[in-house]
């Protein structure tokens, strides 16, 4: 039997999102599309009058309401190209809006270097002085703190207009692996002939099968290899966006430029490094124990994802995983599991896997509808865990949207992955307490193992090397395959340690990380997981005021710089007490499955 990837229209509806909460219509899209004009004529208008508060106020809110405008116009195109990225319409639509965004980025990239050729004493006795414009406190501060890197109105229109064309790499990249790169097919366990995509690629790899994950790994990063200097180009001329971007608004590096925009030290970046680091052995012990546990002479790359307990039952069909994730979510209060399984039945989600749909899974939406989730769901244990991660960044969204004004109606990056994780955590820990077969709790143990490793250690090891690649970029060494496939095998040597042989196929695995053509993101998945371990053990162990502080942390959106938000709620992430403390979990779970292999 050939299994291949179903066409969008063969998926039934009640597994579909709904975007016809955002335009009923694609016709309603297009009046949206153009009412832009109009819209970018009124922020126009305000262009040298920001010379008192009222005039300050009235841009500002005309100003936000016209971003959201434009945000559901850009969803809604996404979303599109995202479900079927081989429907040409969506493609057109999705390039609309990349125009569009960079033309109303141009129309209003006066307002900042007029705000900041007002003094800061002037900006506060506007604030003071004009009712209502107390509200645009937070984002005014905000605004003055960027001071020194916010350039003349000319030159930040000359920036914005650019941007279009900065996003050029990770365009092609996306296009290239949702609509243009085909692997082949493989036989899988059963004897069916299975066509590997993206979408399907973790699931093969996590075969117990070792002839399967082979036959995968080697299929899908031929792929890669065949395109290899085209993405070692992408990947050079991303950086090098970052690069002149960061340096014509004066930072010292590409990486300073993206902490600053949530005032993130760069002292957390590098402490979480050095943190990593300090744990390393850890990481290497659980190699150890995972070659003794799958009995392998040699432990190789395609055998990290495979559970190490593989006679348990992972079977998940998606409704029972709803029912897994209200139970596992309970602690977390009622009102907190209404409004999510509310939100599962009401067109929130895209479930399964079709052709041409983007591949792995997030969560999007924008302010004044509801969250969206994508997902590539193939009735994996893993996949449950997704379907919890992507809930809570739903969620997330959700109490922002539902507590915070426009203005703040949004969380930083810095925070994103705090909720997520809470979920994954919180369900995992339930899970882990209420299984009553061994091998199954064995699995779980090992499940959530894995989670440290692939959101802790992993995404530190991308983050160290996206540092790596910008400071040779910056100190102009070239950006070559070569160089970077160097790099790339170094850090997994070190991370992995003597007992994983590192293939070579694998020295290009960076090619199919997305993130690395949007640099600078992936640190956050540990920082997120650290936090995130942090909110459940409180939780767990404090009960409704800990709970209490959380849903106040999911309601804060961007009210306040992040580090302040989490610190309201607990957690002091300027400090390497939370990384640390999490390593420690890792460390005794770790531990425990030494002892079921001694």
């Amino acid at each position: 039997m050939e299994i291949k990837q179903k066409k969008r229209h063969e998926i039934p509806s009640e597994f579909k999102w709904n975007l016809e909460d955002i335009f009923t219509t694609p016709a309603d899209w297009h009046k949206g599309v153009n009412s832009l004009p109009g819209k970018i004529a009124e922020v126009e208008a305000f262009k040298g009058k920001l010379k008192d508060g009222k005039a300050l106020l009235d841009c500002l809110e005309t100003l936000h309401k016209a971003e959201n405008i434009l945000s559901r116009l850009y969803v809604y195109a996404n979303m599109r190209l995202h479900e079927d990225s081989n429907v040409s319409e969506a493609q057109g639509m999705a390039d609309v809006m990349e125009s569009q965004v960079a033309k109303f980025s141009t129309a209003a990239s006066f307002i900042e270097p007029e705000i900041l050729e007002l003094d800061e004493s002037t900006v506060q006795s506007f604030i003071k002085n004009t009712p209502g414009l107390d509200l645009y406190g937070r984002y005014l501060e905000n605004i003055l703190r960027k001071k020194a890197h916010i350039l003349s109105a000319e030159i930040e229109g000359i920036l914005a207009a650019a941007s279009e064309m900065g996003e050029g790499a990770s365009n092609v990249v996306s296009m290239l692996e949702d609509a243009d790169m085909k692997f082949g097919s493989i036989t899988n366990e059963n004897g069916d002939t299975v066509e590997v995509t993206g979408g399907r690629f973790i699931s093969l790899m996590e075969s117990p099968d070792r002839r399967v994950r082979v036959d995968t790994f080697n299929l899908f990063y031929d792929g890669y290899w065949k395109l290899k200097n085209t993405f070692a180009a992408l990947l050079n001329t991303s950086v090098k966006k970052d690069i002149f971007f960061s340096r014509t608004r004066k930072y010292a590096t590409a990486r300073d430029a993206a902490l600053s925009v949530n005032n993130i030290p760069a002292e957390v970046y590098d402490s979480l490094v050095k943190t990593i680091h300090e744990f390393l052995p850890v990481m290497h012990r659980y190699m150890t124990l995972r070659k003794k546990a799958l009995k392998l002479d040699e432990l190789h790359m395609y055998d990290l994802y495979t559970p190490i307990v593989e006679e348990a039952d992972t079977v998940m069909p998606y409704d029972e995983a709803k029912k897994k994730l209200v139970e596992g979510l309970a602690p977390l209060g009622k009102d907190y599991l209404n409004a999510m399984a509310k939100g599962m039945e009401s067109g929130w989600l895209d479930v399964y896997e079709n052709e041409g749909k983007r591949g792995g899974a997030y969560s999007w939406g924008t302010y004044g509808t509801h969250p969206y989730v994508l997902l590539n769901y193939d009735n994996k244990l893993g996949d449950l865990f997704t379907l919890a991660h992507e809930m809570g960044h739903a969620m997330h969204s959700y109490y922002t949207w539902e507590t915070q004004p426009l203005v703040y109606g949004d969380y930083s990056i810095f925070l994103a992955e705090v909720a997520s994780t809470v979920n994954e955590t919180l369900l995992m820990e339930h899970m882990l307490k209420t299984t009553d077969d061994e091998k199954i709790r064995m699995y779980l143990l090992g499940e959530y193992i894995e989670q440290f490793r692939g959101t802790v250690f992993r995404q530190t090891m991308f983050a160290e090397f996206e540092h790596i690649l910008h400071t040779m970029a910056e100190n102009g060494e070239p950006l070559i395959l070569d160089s970077i496939n160097k790099v790339y095998r170094e850090l997994n040597e070190k991370y992995y340690g003597p007992d994983m042989v590192v293939d070579e196929k694998i020295d290009l695995e960076w090619a199919r990380i997305s993130h690395f053509y949007r640099a600078f993101y992936v640190y956050q998945y540990a920082t997120g997981y650290s936090a995130a371990i942090a909110f459940t053990k409180k939780i767990q162990t404090e009960g409704t005021p800990a709970v209490n502080a959380y849903i106040d942390f999911l309601k804060s959106g961007s009210s306040d710089y992040p580090i302040n938000v989490l610190k309201k709620a607990g957690v002091d992430m300027s400090t390497p007490e939370p990384i640390r403390e999490a390593l420690k979990v890792f460390e005794s779970l770790v531990t425990q499955m030494e002892s079921a292999y001694a």
